[in-house]
């Protein structure tokens, strides 16, 4: 049952507990007016609260229906509280026929759909129990019991959900670990044969030249990008969110350098690949504008509450007035592809650029 077992062992001793109050308070007050029907209402509470402890326990059955079911049979047992009590209702302190059993379904729903659903089911049976002492001349409209429930609601539910997903972190945790595991073992295996192989490849290459030199440099790209793969780490266990290391990390070639912490950086998922898209982006213009071989350098780093990509290499630079004349042109290469796209993200492009000294762009936005 995970870690909702516990929370469901504890609402079924809570039942059996409540429903030997009820009895007592029964036995206490002789039964009220009508004794025969008062038992019977503690009758059908010690059936439903059988019923209810097997079914809670099957997981497929915690669902909606049997969650009705068990408000509607409360709510039964509650109205029918003015006809075993009779004149007794109106004394003072005296407590409904379920007595405490009625916050059984309130702490099941909390328990299955958070603090909301907690909140609901105990405004539903406090506005029953206040419609039956309103009903009653002379009988003091108490909330104390209303507020019980709302708050046991509430804060059951909360603890509830937090356990859940405590849970699956846990799991998560697990998978990831056994995952990373799992990358060692391979990673050991690549570098003592298909590593080796593909920098041994490279080095003869550049001895050989010519054609051989071309097959050393595509062997030297593609160690470099197992060895980056190998080093990647499983993605961050925050939900919905992104490390960014690893859609910059494959960008890495013999001629691009991608520097990243030791640490994730954690981003929304659309931010990560958006900002991702745009250093690509800039990497395109490296290749296009300075050559096939131009050396490229990509840094990550995390700032304060930001994220920043630094995009610089050593081409021709670009001229004052050109990213104007050219977004003017037609051509929205830098205009729509970096400024545009970081820009939807609500972060920003500084763009630093000196003839014959090399581009650095600067990629900022926000975690």
């Amino acid at each position: 049952m995970g870690i909702e077992g516990p929370f469901w062992r504890a609402i079924a001793v809570f039942r059996v507990a409540s429903l030997a109050y009820a009895a007592a308070l029964m036995v206490q007050h002789d039964g009220y007016a009508e004794p025969a029907l008062g038992w019977t209402v503690i009758g059908l509470m010690a059936l439903w609260t059988a019923a209810s402890i097997y079914a809670y326990s099957v997981e497929t059955l915690r669902r909606w229906p049997l969650l009705a079911i068990d408000m509607l049979v409360t709510l039964a047992c509650l109205l029918a509280t003015p006809d075993v009590q009779g004149d007794l209702q109106a004394g003072p302190g005296t407590m409904p026929v379920p007595a405490t059993w009625v916050a059984g379904p309130v702490l099941a729903w909390a328990v299955y759909g958070g603090r909301r659903l907690g909140a609901v089911a105990a405004a539903i049976v406090g506005a029953v129990d206040i419609w039956l002492r309103w009903q009653v001349p002379g009988v003091p409209i108490l909330l104390n019991g209303t507020v019980l429930l709302f708050l046991s609601g509430v804060v059951v539910g909360h603890v509830a959900r937090l356990a859940k997903q405590a849970e699956e972190r846990m799991q998560r945790a697990a998978e990831m670990e056994a995952a990373q595991r799992e990358r060692d073992r391979l990673a050991r295996g690549i570098h003592d044969s298909v590593l080796q192989v593909l920098a041994l490849v490279q080095r003869r290459g550049q001895e050989l030249g010519g054609e051989a030199a071309e097959l050393g440099r595509l062997a030297g790209e593609q160690e470099i990008a197992l060895r980056q793969l190998i080093a990647t780490r499983p993605q961050s266990l925050e939900e919905g969110s992104t490390d960014l290391r690893t859609l910059l990390l494959p960008y890495a070639t013999a001629r691009v350098t991608v520097s990243t912490p030791a640490t994730p950086l954690d981003l929304p998922a659309r931010v990560a690949t958006e900002t991702a898209a745009a250093v690509g982006a800039a990497l395109d213009n490296v290749r296009e504008h300075c050559g096939a071989d131009a050396r490229a350098w990509v840094l990550a780093e995390s700032g304060e509450g930001t994220v920043i990509v630094s995009i610089r290499d050593e081409g021709p630079g670009i001229p004052d007035g050109r990213l104007a004349e050219a977004a003017a042109q037609g051509r929205l290469g830098v205009a729509q592809s970096i400024l545009g796209r970081v820009a939807d993200l609500g972060g920003s492009v500084e763009v630093v650029s000196r003839a014959g000294e090399g581009t650095e762009i600067e990629i900022t936005v926000p975690t």
